[in-house]
């Protein structure tokens, strides 16, 4: 997969916030929920994909082992939801909750 954010994987990511990178990624997610609510799976895939770029810029960034397991948790769930059979259960409304938090905390800083 060729990198979609050329310039962040270039090293301005990992120089951002972990809160700030969580908040991009929740960016991505809202739009592939949209376009997903549209019946627009195109688009949906597309946006996915590029959070899924983001979670792993985000991952060579991170040194703890509990950010990791939790990024890593997330992007297996994220990827369930979309591609697979949603075996977690989660929903577009769990997914909004999540990363709200997260532009909540980069906005307040």
């Amino acid at each position: 997969m060729s990198a979609q954010h050329k310039e962040l994987a270039g090293g301005r990511w990992a120089k951002m916030p972990l809160v700030e990178q969580m908040a991009n990624i929740g960016s991505e997610v809202s739009r592939a929920l949209n376009w997903q609510k549209k019946e627009k799976k195109d688009l949906s895939k597309k946006a996915v994909n590029r959070a899924l770029e983001l979670i792993d810029l985000t991952a060579f960034s991170l040194k703890k082992y509990s950010q990791l397991k939790e990024l890593f948790r997330v992007r297996e769930i994220l990827v369930d939801f979309f591609y697979g059979i949603n075996q977690f259960s989660s929903s577009e409304l769990l997914w909004r909750k999540y990363f709200d938090h997260f532009a909540y905390l980069a906005r307040k800083n």
